[in-house]
């Protein structure tokens, strides 16, 4: 697969994968239903509100709303990016193209730990559901195995299982059950939130309820380090997952422009629906510490579960409601699990076809055009770390959001720097490359990069995390969460190693090379360059030869490839004219003709 429109014999032309088959919509769906919405919520929205040393209280939403601007950022590089190259490795493949192999290996491995950890912990949460949702059905003897470890567990193994079945099944049966799943979690949400606020706003409510206000979107009010940056660790994780609907890049249609779009969408589309749930919660049950306030550390795991009964009432008709709104939390771990399985599977499918990892994990199922290996291997790996997590204590299963919220400022950022980089020749050739392809991946990426440093920090601190009885989870004396993340990053590098010791061809650049998106003209004797100071300016040329003088050929700046084909690396910018009289850029490159033919 080269940019520049030729092949080599070691380069990916396609990986097998079914292209076409979904379309803008479902790309938002499973965009959307990774992120776990109900599940996110529910599990975040208390520390949240909590924050760190001081409380956020009623600023939580602007808390969510503050995260929400490095998630929308780096969307947009992943929105740039995929123009340039619709793969299916997403950061492994472009930091690779920007940066270099060991930092692209480095970054596909950041995505595979991030989901292989998340994956245990949503297992834990569908498995314990199972059991709450046909317990609410007036078996309560069930609903109490939500707290047997064994019971959980052995229902977390049976999620993962199937959705990994229903993943090497086919791409189109996968987003239809999002449809369905997606469908069901949002439309529960909605109803708590107009439920809650209609009895607010009618004077229905709770006696500690409070009306919303404007200034609770305004975080900045709040101490920065005591609330602010503790809060932001956990409001990043709720936004993650919207990069699925790239990842699927090679199986939609039109894969240059519909992925980046779908990113976009899902993170407003998310900003809307946590903005709204956020202030319904707030309002309802107040920020107190007492009762279903959110601060009561209590409610914490799971703010529905608190305010439900209360917003609710009892009898029939509220229990019907509490059992729907267990079952969108169900939904949602479960969902969440199926497409976390979709990006591992075809990010490792991406480094097996770039010799990266071992090519079997390149294998595709011949019917139903999915990973094979890479599909089913995420499920038993998946499997194994919940069984190892759980073994080694059921409360580390709540150590591993901090962790993945390192994981996801790793390799989000590394994107954000990776566009940067990779444009950087061409970022100033127009307003809007120098935003979207220059500053904001830029600022995104330095926010997470802060994010990354400062929860590592508060991360190791051995009193970071507690358990029910007051003592501290830690790991050889540090932070668990800080171990588990920067642990998953480190095994990384061993693998790495290994595999660079036995196949070497990823790594010297010979299967992924390295480039930027410029073309140039090559000189007329062919495509060899001169002596850095050789005196000769090489001119550039536009992606789609459209100043490719007469006879002459255009070459990739870094790769020196011959073109021979338009290209759309980068998207021409429609603010500048097509013609050189009006154009600057096309003028010089055409000037530099001239002189080049005298």
């Amino acid at each position: 697969m080269s940019a520049t429109g030729t092949s080599r014999p070691e380069q990916v032309e396609s990986k097998g994968l079914k292209d076409g088959a979904l379309g803008l919509t479902s790309a938002v769906v499973v965009g959307v239903a990774s992120t776990a919405p109900a599940y996110s919520l529910a599990a975040s929205l208390g520390f949240i509100v909590v924050g760190g040393t001081l409380a956020a209280g009623v600023k939580a939403p602007g808390i969510v709303l503050l995260a929400f601007i490095p998630m929308y950022l780096i969307a947009v590089a992943y929105q740039e990016l995929n123009k340039a190259e619709p793969d299916c490795g997403t950061t492994f493949t472009w930091a690779t193209r920007a940066f270099g192999p060991i930092t692209g290996w480095m970054g596909g491995w950041g995505i595979i730990v991030a989901d292989v950890i998340v994956m245990a912990n949503l297992a834990a949460i569908a498995g314990a559901y199972s059991f709450t949702f046909v317990g609410s059905f007036g078996l309560p003897q069930v609903a109490e195995l939500a707290n047997n470890t064994v019971a959980t567990t052995i229902a977390g193994l049976l999620w993962i299982a199937v959705m990994t079945w229903i993943c090497y099944r086919g791409i189109e049966i996968s987003a239809r059950l999002q449809y369905v799943l997606l469908s069901f979690e949002v439309l529960i949400l909605i109803f708590f939130a107009v439920f809650a606020l209609v009895k607010v706003y009618t004077g229905n409510a709770e006696p500690y309820s409070l009306i919303p206000q404007w200034n609770w979107f305004n975080p900045f009010t709040l101490d920065f380090s005591q609330t602010i940056a503790p809060a932001m660790l956990t409001a990043i994780f709720i936004y993650w997952g919207w990069d699925t609907a790239v990842s699927i890049n090679e199986e939609t249609k039109d894969p240059g422009k519909t992925p980046g779009r779908a990113a976009i969408i899902s993170t407003l589309l998310l900003l809307a629906t946590y903005a709204v749930v956020t202030v319904a919660a707030i309002a309802f049950a107040g920020v107190g510490d007492k009762g279903i306030g959110l601060a009561n550390p209590d409610n914490s795991n799971d703010v529905f579960a608190a305010i439900g009964p209360t917003l609710f009432g009892g009898g029939v008709v509220g229990s019907i409601l509490m059992a729907l709104l267990g079952f969108s939390i169900l939904t949602s771990a479960s969902a969440s699990t199926q497409t976390t399985i979709l990006p591992t599977a075809r990010t490792a499918l991406s480094m097996a076809a770039y010799k990266a990892i071992p090519e079997r994990f390149a294998r595709i199922h011949p019917k139903f055009l999915t990973p094979t290996w890479s599909t089913i291997g995420m499920g038993i790996v998946s499997a194994v770390f919940y069984l190892i997590f759980t073994f080694i204590s059921p409360v580390l299963l709540n150590a591993l959001i901090g962790s993945i919220g390192l994981m996801i400022a790793f390799y989000y950022g590394l994107t954000g720097f990776a566009c940067v980089w990779y444009y950087r020749k061409t970022l100033f050739t127009s307003f809007r490359h120098a935003i979207m392809r220059g500053l904001f991946p830029l600022v995104g990426g330095i926010m997470l990069l802060w994010v990354f440093v400062y929860g590592l920090i508060n991360f190791a601190a051995p009193d970071w995390l507690v358990d029910d009885n007051g003592k501290n989870v830690t790991i050889f004396g540090i932070g668990a969460e800080a171990v588990v993340g920067i642990g998953g990053l480190l095994i990384g590098v061993v693998l790495m190693g290994i595999w660079w010791w036995r196949k070497p061809d990823y790594f010297r650049g010979r299967t992924l090379p390295r480039r930027s998106d410029d073309l140039v003209l090559a000189p007329a004797g062919g495509p060899s360059f001169g002596l850095p100071d050789s005196g000769r300016e090489a001119t550039l040329i536009a992606p789609d030869l459209s100043n490719l003088p007469p006879g002459r050929i255009a070459v990739n700046a870094e790769t020196l490839e011959p073109v021979e084909e338009p290209s759309e690396l980068p998207p021409a910018d429609p603010s500048l004219p097509r013609d050189p009289e009006h154009n600057p850029d096309l003028r010089r490159s055409a000037d530099h003709d001239r002189k080049d033919d005298a």
